[in-house]
């Protein structure tokens, strides 16, 4: 897609406008965010781990929507709506409702044509997605989550471990998916499908 992406710490940064979107007011600190953060999430994965879900539902700009909405909607009232504002990373965001539909369109070719192993088709998914950079925040998790849905729901597999088998150094992981993140962007999906299976 030749994205120009910078990954130098990421994170999006909030804009001051969005954080007007807190739905949560008592809020102060980055932990505290965090933390209701992952609650919702929490409860987004029980939703998604609760239902049957095949391709044609997954790969739809309503479910992409729909999910980013029950993984920050507890927390912010711009959870699944597309972003307004220019990031540094990313897209314009005037052109991202047409690229997430050819994202659908291309992810379904694969799935019915077996384009690629399973495994790539999801992180190609998880890829672009995050590359468009749909959403004011949360876009890493989402794409994340994404990736997750279409190798179980839709290929029957095991969930990613994205380098759960390195916590005794999670900045060493961290460090290791911004890398495969940057290798993906020049076209190379080998080191994100290692990190992800790591």
């Amino acid at each position: 897609m030749g994205l120009a992406l910078d990954y130098t710490d990421g994170q999006t940064p909030i804009d001051e406008e969005e954080k007007e979107g807190l739905r949560i007011k008592s809020i102060s600190t980055k932990g505290e965010l965090d933390e209701f953060e992952q609650q919702n999430i929490e409860e987004a994965l029980q939703w998604v781990y609760g239902r049957k879900l095949n391709a044609t539902t997954v790969f739809s700009e309503k479910f992409i929507c729909n999910l980013h909405n029950r993984m920050f909607g507890e927390v912010w009232t711009w959870a699944g709506k597309y972003r307004k504002t220019e990031k540094n990373l990313g897209i314009p965001f005037h052109r991202i409702p047409v690229e997430v539909r050819k994202l659908c369109g291309d992810a379904a070719v694969w799935c019915q044509n077996n384009s690629y192993p399973p495994d790539e088709q999801a992180i190609r998914f998880k890829h672009r997605i995050v590359s468009i950079h749909c959403f004011s925040n949360g876009n890493g998790r989402h794409s994340r989550l994404m990736a997750d849905i279409i190798a179980s729901k839709v290929f029957g597999r095991e969930e990613f471990s994205w380098g759960a088998g390195n916590v005794s150094d999670p900045g060493a992981a961290r460090k290791a998916y911004l890398v495969a993140l940057k290798a993906a962007d020049r076209g190379d999906m080998e080191a994100l499908k290692k990190f992800a299976r790591s």
